[in-house]
């Protein structure tokens, strides 16, 4: 056979490997790993198809776009897109991308309610970590409709926020939020701690405000007892609580130190040293252990207290006028002795 004859008998083999390299380099692009890198992707509810496509292009979630724009398409990804938090991991291919986002299979997010003191923090925190708007979160914690069924108003509505860890889906709505909140706090509010909140005068909000009054004032277990004893013998006396972080709250600086006389004069619902009894809403979202430590006060003779002379952070108590003027004047003292304004 001559070497022209041999020659284009194998050129249709050449083009038959060629032909195949070309399909499993295809074939490869498109199954083979695709994902730029490890990074969770947000799905905004409403999102067009083409949207994501720019998102997850200009975002490096995949190094190329058209392999995943072509299985997406053949898998029917357009027509099923689920908002949400999705988990990227590098090395994922356009299968297993493409399978993720079409099921909807995104990761819950953990949502940590610590100390709260405003509305605006938790709006804050809740737009923050979840899809959510703002502006509607904050309508509907004025709503009047909707606080009514949870037995809360625009001023208590704090007093169902209570501080625990909670799992949602990113894009969870409003009421799905505020129901696992509820549910939370009914946990909370048994039968037995409503009673003991009903034989000191109070009822669970109630019981929540003078909470976050006692949590303000002191980390420590054995005086939030105390202090709870004092503010439920002051009302009962008909005398105002004169609680200093009421009137923190009232000016809205939580770093004062000092709360001087000219504070204690500021026009405010909240601040109880210009009006009778408990503020009209919570000044933050109390711990359990402050909560507890309103239902389980002690009988004691105490109406006053303040901060120790030795700045420790612990607090002195009296029960006489005499008493607590000498423990305040010593406290004062060792504030200016080192220079605490």
């Amino acid at each position: 056979m001559s070497a022209k004859k041999k020659k284009k008998s194998r050129l249709p083999l050449i083009i038959t490997i060629v032909v195949i390299v070309l399909l499993l380099g295809a074939a490869y692009k498109i199954l083979g790993p695709n994902s730029g890198k490890a990074q969770f992707l947000y799905i905004r509810t409403g999102i067009t198809y083409e949207q994501l496509l720019t998102q997850m292009k200009d975002g490096g979630y995949v190094n190329d776009i058209n392999s995943f724009d072509f299985l997406a398409k053949r898998a029917g990804l357009p027509e099923h897109i689920h908002p949400g938090k999705y988990q990227m991991k590098w090395g994922m291919t356009n299968y297993e991308l493409v399978k993720k986002l079409r099921n909807g299979r995104q990761v819950p997010v953990k949502l940590v309610i610590n100390k709260l003191r405003t509305k605006a923090d938790f709006i804050r925190l809740v737009s923050t970590n979840l899809e959510i708007d703002s502006l509607q979160l904050g309508a509907l914690m004025r709503d009047k409709d909707f606080l009514d069924k949870m037995g809360l108003d625009s001023n208590t509505v704090m007093c169902g926020v209570r501080p625990d860890t909670y799992e949602f889906y990113w894009n969870t709505t409003t009421d799905k939020l505020f129901k696992k909140l509820k549910e939370s706090y009914s946990r909370f509010w048994t039968d037995a701690r409503r009673e003991q909140a009903k034989n000191h005068g109070l009822n669970p909000v109630k019981a929540t405000i003078m909470a976050s009054i006692i949590d303000e004032e002191t980390n420590l277990p054995a005086d939030k007892l105390n202090i709870a004893s004092v503010y439920l013998n002051r009302m009962d006396k008909g005398m105002k609580l004169q609680a200093d972080p009421t009137v923190k709250f009232s000016i809205g600086d939580f770093t004062i130190k000092r709360v001087t006389g000219a504070m204690l004069k500021t026009e405010s619902p909240y601040n109880t040293y210009q009006n009778v009894g408990l503020p009209p809403g919570p000044i933050c979202t109390p711990s359990n252990g402050s909560i507890d430590a309103v239902l389980n006060a002690p009988q004691t003779t105490y109406i006053y207290f303040c901060a120790k002379a030795d700045l420790s952070g612990a607090s002195v108590f009296a029960t006489t006028d005499a008493e607590h003027l000498l423990n305040a004047r010593l406290y004062q003292q060792a504030l200016n002795a080192r220079g605490i304004h």
